[in-house]
């Protein structure tokens, strides 16, 4: 009766591990790109700044920021399925609608409040929003970008409804840290630039040799390259 059980709970343990979606893991060693949680006064943080913007403003634009970045995503980083960054933004677009809404008619508002009219407000939200999302486009930075923004992602599917503006908070210095360019941090690549070189040995002179072999009291010591 023992071996039935063992199996079976194998048979449990391997549906889990197939039922669980795989992530993707572009280096063995990720660079570490947390940064503190902002409030989107900090410069950059919201993309273009908004001067004399209050808090729940700042904290409207941080969401938006988030939103566009993860559709940025799921455009982008679809070379990579694991990373279900279109699955996940779609998901999220439904969990957290009313939150989204609701920062939307927030910048609406500071806006127009900025502009005096509704109609130079919109002109302007619309220049916002497409400065928002050309802000996060990238090439050199896209491994990191996509398993960042891929990780932020899943994260935004368990937060209640609601709290979408916190986690824009809490992870948006992360995902703008992730736009710059970053390679594997396990063994680090060789900056060339920074080794000094020695001459060469003396090829040509036939009294630095004798049977193929260098004579340093001769010719001197060779200086092999240092960092």
């Amino acid at each position: 009766m023992l071996v039935p059980r063992i199996v079976s709970a194998l048979a449990v343990t391997a549906g889990l591990f197939i039922a669980a979606p795989a992530s993707a893991q572009f280096f063995l060693k990720p660079a570490n790109l947390s940064g503190g949680r902002v409030t989107g006064a900090e410069p950059g943080m919201t993309g273009p700044a908004l001067p004399g913007a209050t808090p729940a403003e700042l904290r409207a634009a941080l969401v938006w920021n988030l939103r566009a970045a993860l559709n940025v995503a799921a455009l982008q980083c679809q070379f990579e399925p694991t990373l279900l960054t279109v699955s996940n933004y779609n998901a999220l677009l439904k969990d957290h609608e009313v939150e989204l809404r609701e920062s939307y008619g927030t910048l609406e508002k500071y806006f127009i409040r900025s502009n005096n009219t509704k109609k130079a407000g919109q002109t302007e939200l619309d220049k916002f929003g497409t400065r928002v999302y050309s802000g996060f486009s990238t090439v050199s930075g896209q491994l990191s970008f996509c398993q960042t923004a891929a990780a932020i992602g899943h994260d935004a599917l368990f937060r209640k409804r609601g709290d979408f503006g916190d986690l824009a908070q809490e992870r948006m210095r992360e995902l703008r840290n992730s736009l710059a360019s970053w390679g594997e941090q396990f063994r680090r690549t060789i900056d060339y630039n920074s080794l000094t070189y020695a001459p060469l040995p003396p090829f040509g002179n036939d009294k630095c040799w004798r049977k193929g072999t260098y004579q340093a009291k001769k010719c001197g010591a060779l200086v092999l390259a240092t960092r």
